[in-house]
């Protein structure tokens, strides 16, 4: 396994996106297009690949949400890849690069239809906030904060 640190404008990064976006769409159903909106990812600037015989097979990216909090996005896994532990992997990786950037804390939006993200992060130390942002009032989304040591 490698891991990658680089740039949305990354094809292996892009091509994993639309396999995400492919897969939200399937879950969210009629929500899809609500949610899609905030997760565009022309200006991603720290975002993570792994890649598993130089296959791009996890991601995951990070971007300011304000001067101390950083907000998780477009974690994914191909389907074929999941139960190997790298989501966690790319988790780990995002949040020392938080640090290294001098953040004190991290935040994400999931689906409660994405069950296996939301053990994810529970599993990983995040703990459910009140939604923030564009989230407050969506009964589908579910918001998590991680404060970093």
């Amino acid at each position: 396994m490698k891991t990658l640190r680089t740039t949305s404008e990354n094809p292996d990064f892009q091509n994993l996106v639309k396999q995400l976006d492919s897969y939200l769409a399937m879950m969210d159903g009629e929500e899809h297009a609500f949610y899609h909106q905030y997760n565009k990812i022309d200006l991603l600037k720290n975002c993570v690949v792994i890649f598993d015989n130089d296959e791009a097979v996890a991601c995951g990216a990070i971007k300011e949400l304000d001067t101390k909090s950083m907000e998780v996005k477009r974690m994914f896994t191909l389907p074929e890849k999941r139960g190997k532990g790298l989501a966690s992997a790319i988790l780990r990786e995002l949040e020392t690069w938080f640090k290294e950037l001098g953040y004190e804390k991290t935040v994400l939006e999931t689906g409660k239809k994405q069950v296996e993200a939301v053990a994810l992060y529970n599993k990983c130390g995040y703990k459910i906030i009140p939604n923030y942002g564009q989230y407050i009032g969506v009964d589908n989304s579910v918001c998590f904060e991680k404060i970093l040591d």
